[in-house]
């Protein structure tokens, strides 16, 4: 059994989603595991992960635009405001998303359909600096 262990930086310029795929598909492929289980997991409260279509950027505006009218901005909204009107959104849509993915590792490559991306979903305005910690475990 082997394991390799991989801190993704990614910068952020506001609301979006990012594909992240390319980099944890050469991150796989880097560890030389064939079979075995990906798990990947975002260090932050205010942001996300999704697996979602990657051919059409509409269905990545279209995402953006629901949990944005799902869950608006405003200072009067919520309470918690220390980091702004975008702040207690971002934590009330990374808690309805995903912060965690396991995927599982076959033949050296992550399972995924045909139109399946992985994501990180920035849910805050300003810019950031994410982190995604990335576990590999498995066999060669």
């Amino acid at each position: 059994m082997l394991q390799y262990f991989f801190e993704m930086k990614v910068n952020t310029t506001g609301r979006r989603l990012i594909n992240i795929t390319t980099q944890l598909k050469s991150f796989v492929g880097d560890s030389r595991i064939k079979l075995g289980f990906l798990n990947i997991s975002i260090l932050h409260t205010s942001a996300s992960l999704l697996i979602q279509e990657n051919a059409s950027r509409d269905v990545l505006v279209d995402l953006l635009n629901f949990y944005d009218k799902l869950v608006p901005m405003g200072k009067t909204l919520y309470n918690h405001s220390v980091e702004g009107e975008d702040d207690m959104p971002a934590h009330i849509k990374t808690s309805l998303t995903n912060t965690n993915l396991t995927l599982s590792v076959v033949d050296g490559i992550i399972k995924l359909g045909v139109w399946q991306g992985i994501f990180l979903f920035e849910h805050r305005v300003e810019n950031h600096l994410r982190v995604v910690f990335c576990h590999v475990i498995g066999e060669n």
